[in-house]
């Protein structure tokens, strides 16, 4: 692998699939992608895969097979595409409460939680009918609930990066980068 360019004269590699944590609308997606084009990397997606291989939404998965079905598969989803190819992983917001999980990224990748705060998540979420957790009579409750069971897992991630309203996709892509450079085994950086 090559050395791309990252952020002005800086030269990276990719020593580790990185796998982005965190809750819904925290920006897993956006935030991973913006990362994975910087650094010249494959973009992953765990919801998006399981999407493909079962040919519907997770909306549509959770309503025909449930929960615990869904998450069965996204097991088997993350082991393979932390297996098959290095780059930047993003899964869905429940995936790292699963401690098979959370040992498989440990093992083989390295994770970054993007923390935000219950109220910007709230903000990025509220309008969007694509999380199945929250078509339900009252979605803040059903957020707040699973942000504070959430949160304490998610805070055994391998390293953390905080979110901000402010921040563009840019700025986080940026302190994500910056974050990962504090680990060599993960982020080879050059002059």
């Amino acid at each position: 692998m090559g050395w791309p360019k990252v952020a002005g004269e800086m030269q990276a590699e990719l020593k580790k699939t990185v796998v982005m944590v965190g809750m819904m609308g925290a920006g897993k997606t956006a935030v991973g992608r913006t990362v994975a084009a910087a650094l010249k990397v494959p973009f992953l997606d765990s919801d998006a895969e399981i999407e493909t291989a079962a040919n519907m939404s997770v909306a549509e998965i959770f309503a025909r097979d449930g929960e615990p079905f869904f998450r069965e598969k996204e097991t088997q989803v993350i082991t393979r595409l932390l297996d098959e190819e290095r780059g930047i992983l993003s899964t869905g917001g429940g995936a790292f409460m699963n401690p098979v999980n959370r040992e498989v990224i440990s093992k083989r990748g390295v994770s970054v939680w993007l923390n935000a705060d219950l109220n910007l998540l709230w903000e990025r979420v509220r309008h969007r009918d694509t999380r199945p957790l929250l078509q339900v009579a009252d979605p803040f409750s059903v957020l707040r609930d699973l942000y504070e069971k959430r949160v304490p897992v998610y805070a055994l991630a391998d390293l953390e990066v905080p979110a901000d309203p402010a921040y563009s996709l840019e700025d986080m892509a940026e302190r994500v980068i910056a974050t990962l450079r504090t680990r060599p085994d993960v982020l080879e950086t050059r002059e």
